[in-house]
Formats: structure tokens, C-alpha cells, sequence
């Protein structure tokens, strides 16, 4: 009870979280009193920030400098923009500049992929053609089927002389271990674990994972999404079945940025190898499309909830529609009420989860708020056809978010991540229709079936919201 009361106070006085996230660690401190005090020191804490990355060597490359150029412009209204109609969103841009150092690209050309096998392939056949580098990062990288093969194009490669390093966070990972790398280290890769456990079942930062998904070959071509490396991606499992997810493969100078954001997690993972801003991860690209394009990072080391407040503005600013596709919906109160306001002012607001959970606590959650929403005139649709993993965002087919966050607290606060905001029209429109496809594979939640779901349905919903601020 003592040291319950200690845990206490350090929740309310001295770390300072959000209300809701305090009074749900206060219900699990003293109503689990024993259990709790270990919950609470693997999950509870938060994390110190100071020098978490080390962002020296900017200079060397000029990106700190193009970052000071942009913001300069656009508060000086100078900013040069190769389509017109993205100026509606230079606020954005510049929000972004600020606060995640997000360069604004031009010229890009972006393929989009919603199956895993042809995302896959693609990647394979990149690293296949890979000359200089490669550059890898996974939230999850399992030694199965896809891994092996995988494994076995990167070590050819590094026989071949091409630098080869590959990231992946430890919790994501588990059953993954360095060790399983040892061929491809014998040839000359380079691997690395994102916040390993000090000792067997013991990780202090258990409740902060890079949740992010990056490859970068030869700092010209870079992918950025929602697939993780397993069988499972493939559609093969039979728990989940078909596994609709959506990544994007990126040429063009956006590619830049990524190599920034690996050359930041891999230094904060590796102990002695520092990458450094060399030119040979940023080559000159020459232009490949016309496709705007800001990376967004977020993370419980920065003062700003990045990738959130991209989301609240892009709904706060919907003038048509909003398309919303996430695995989990558990969003904070801000993001609640601004997706609700949106509903009730008209717009067309659509929501796509899954029907098939992976987590049951989350998938109640998510239903207990999703079901407000359809009462605001929003419409909610389960994916029928496997299991849906998707982190999109879709805005008046003018502008695209597409990356690592979900929508919720966690992807909020307290994991790692990124995701690609995208202003180009025609991506937008190509996004949209992919969701208007998606929904020939879907079933609604209407409103008559929410308010006729059963009291056992409620209570699980009412327990598992109690518990969303830590989920």
C-alpha cells in the first residue's frame, strides 16, 4: 500500500500525464495493488528525451539550412509551389517545418501498394538492384518464409560490397534476435536492435516502440507504411486471412528525409557504428514526378504530438470528406471531438476498422467509440475480407496521410512513428477510390444495429474504454 501510494503520487505530482491517463493508472494501482506496481514500472513511466537523437551532421548536407529557407518563405508568403492549390495548405507546411523539420519536397513520384505481395516483391527486386546502400527498418521482422528471403537478398548484397543495415525494434520483433543475423553479419551487414532488454523478460522502455516502417536503397528509393516483414503480410495466416494494408514506394527527393529519419534511429540504436550525413546516402536525385510531400515523425522524445495534430488539422480544414482506414480507433479526446464536430457539420466522414481483432481490449474500444460517431452521422464499416491494417487518411481528394500511426494513444504519444503527408491531387483521388473499393469488402455499422447491441456487448465496451489511455 506504500509504495502504491508513492506510485501514486508520482502519477499525479511529478510526472504529469494527462488526466485520463492519470486517473486510469490510479484505478490500476490500487485496484490491482500488487500487479499494478510492476505494470506501472514497465508501462508507466515516461521517457527521459534528453539527447534520445542526435541530429549533428545536418549541416553537412544542408538540410537544417533548406529547413531555415522554408519557413522563411512561407512566412514572407515567397514560397515556391510547382501546383498551385497546395498553397491552401502552406499553415500545415509550415506546422510541420516547425515542428518535425519536415522539408517539403516537389518532385516525387509515388506508387502505391495495398497487397503484400506486390510490395514485397517490389522491395526484393530494389534491394536485387541496389548498388551503394541499403537501408532497412521494421517495427516487426519475423525469420519466416518472407524474412528468410529477404535475409538472403541482403546477403548477397553485402557479399557484393553494398553497405547493408537493417533496424528492428526488439518488442515488435519478438522471437527475433541479432544472433539470427549472423550470416548476413559474417558477409558484412550490419544489424541492429531498437531498445533491447537489459535482461531476459526486462525491458525498462517496454511501453516506447519504433513502430516505424522505413527501407531506403541506394538514398533514391524509399518506402514508407503499414507493412511489417512476416508470412502474415502475405495473407498467409490463417488467424487473420487476407492482410490489406497500404505502403508506399517513393523516388524523388522525398526519399532524403527518410534517410535522415534511419540515420537517427540507427544512431540511437547502435552503440560504436554512427552513420554519418555522408553524400553518398543523399545523392542528387533528378526529378521523377510532381508529387508534394512532407515526412512527419512522432514520438514520446518530441514536445509535439506531430503526427496528431496533422490529423486534427486536416479534418478541422475537410471541406467535402474525410476517409479514415485504422486498425485501431481509440482516439484521445481531441481527435474525438474534431472527427464528431466534422460529422455533425456535414462533412462525409467515413471510418474503415477491422471486424477481425487482434487485441480484444482494443477491439471493444474502438467499438465504444465508433458508435458515438454513427449517432454524429458518421459512417462506420467493418472489413469482412481479412484483416485490415491500413493507416490512411484521405481529405477532399486533395491531400494524403499514409504511414506508421494509428489512431490512438499510443501511436499518439507513446511509440515512434511516421507517416508520409501527401499533397498531390491525383494520389488523393487514387486513395479514395482504393477506400470506395474497400468498402464493396465491408459490412456498416449502422444505427439501429449499435443501439441493438446487447448489455454483455456494452459492459465489455464500458471496461475496455476505462482502459484506453494505457491500451
Amino acid at each position: 500500500m506504500f509504495l502504491n501510494i508513492i506510485f501514486a503520487l508520482t502519477v499525479i505530482f511529478l510526472e504529469r500525464k494527462k488526466p485520463s491517463s492519470t486517473w486510469a493508472w490510479l484505478l490500476v494501482l490500487f485496484f490491482l495493488p500488487f500487479v499494478g506496481f510492476f505494470l506501472y514500472l514497465l508501462l508507466g513511466r515516461q521517457l527521459r528525451k534528453k539527447h534520445l537523437f542526435r541530429w549533428d551532421g545536418r549541416k553537412d548536407i544542408g538540410i537544417e539550412q533548406l529547413i531555415y529557407y522554408q519557413i522563411e518563405t512561407i512566412e514572407n508568403n515567397e514560397l515556391e509551389l510547382r501546383t498551385e492549390h497546395i498553397r491552401n495548405y502552406t499553415r500545415l507546411m509550415y506546422m510541420n517545418l516547425k515542428t518535425s523539420n519536415a522539408v517539403l519536397t516537389q518532385d516525387n513520384d509515388i506508387k502505391i501498394f495495398e497487397d503484400g505481395s506486390d510490395k514485397f516483391e517490389s522491395l526484393i527486386s530494389d534491394i536485387n538492384h541496389a548498388k551503394n546502400h541499403i537501408h532497412i527498418q521494421y517495427y516487426i521482422f519475423k525469420l519466416d518464409n518472407l524474412g528468410q528471403r529477404i535475409i538472403n537478398a541482403l546477403i548477397k548484397k553485402a557479399k557484393q560490397g553494398v553497405q547493408v543495415r537493417v533496424l528492428f525494434d526488439e518488442m515488435g520483433s519478438r522471437g527475433t534476435r541479432k544472433r539470427h543475423f549472423k550470416e548476413l553479419i559474417e558477409a558484412g551487414g550490419e544489424v541492429e536492435v531498437f531498445f533491447p532488454s537489459i535482461l531476459p523478460l526486462i525491458n525498462p522502455r517496454l511501453n516506447f516502440r519504433n513502430h516505424r516502417k522505413i527501407a531506403v536503397i541506394d538514398g533514391r528509393i524509399g518506402y514508407i507504411g503499414g507493412f511489417n516483414v512476416g508470412d502474415e503480410y502475405l495473407g498467409l495466416s490463417d488467424r487473420f486471412g487476407y492482410w490489406r494494408d497500404t505502403h508506399l514506394r517513393i523516388e524523388g527527393s522525398a526519399v532524403h528525409p527518410l534517410q535522415t529519419r534511419f540515420i537517427l534511429d540507427w544512431n540511437q540504436a547502435s552503440a560504436k557504428k554512427d552513420l554519418i550525413y555522408a553524400e553518398r546516402y543523399f545523392p542528387i536525385i533528378p526529378q521523377k514526378g510532381t508529387a508534394a510531400l512532407q515526412i512527419i515523425s512522432s514520438g514520446p522524445d518530441t514536445e509535439w504530438e506531430v503526427i496528431k495534430n496533422n490529423y486534427l488539422h486536416l479534418i478541422a480544414n475537410a471541406k467535402k470528406y474525410v476517409y479514415i482506414q485504422s486498425p485501431y480507433f481509440i482516439p484521445d479526446e481531441s481527435f474525438f471531438d474534431a472527427i464528431r464536430i466534422a460529422a455533425l457539420s456535414g462533412i462525409d466522414v467515413r471510418i474503415m476498422i477491422p471486424n477481425k481483432p487482434d487485441h480484444m481490449f482494443v477491439y471493444w474500444a474502438t467499438y465504444s467509440y465508433v458508435g458515438p460517431l454513427v449517432e454524429a452521422g458518421a459512417k462506420v464499416y467493418h472489413y469482412e475480407k481479412g484483416f485490415i491494417h491500413a493507416k490512411t487518411i484521405v481529405v477532399d481528394d486533395e491531400i494524403a496521410s499514409v504511414g506508421t500511426a494509428n489512431i490512438d494513444v499510443r501511436s499518439f504519444s507513446l511509440n515512434f512513428e511516421v507517416n508520409a503527408l501527401i499533397y498531390d491531387r491525383a494520389l488523393a483521388h487514387s486513395l479514395a477510390e482504393i477506400f470506395e473499393s474497400d468498402i464493396m469488402d465491408c459490412s456498416e455499422l449502422t444505427l439501429e444495429l449499435y443501439k441493438n447491441r446487447s448489455n454483455y456487448t456494452k459492459f465489455r465496451e464500458s471496461i475496455s474504454r476505462l482502459l484506453s489511455p494505457i491500451l
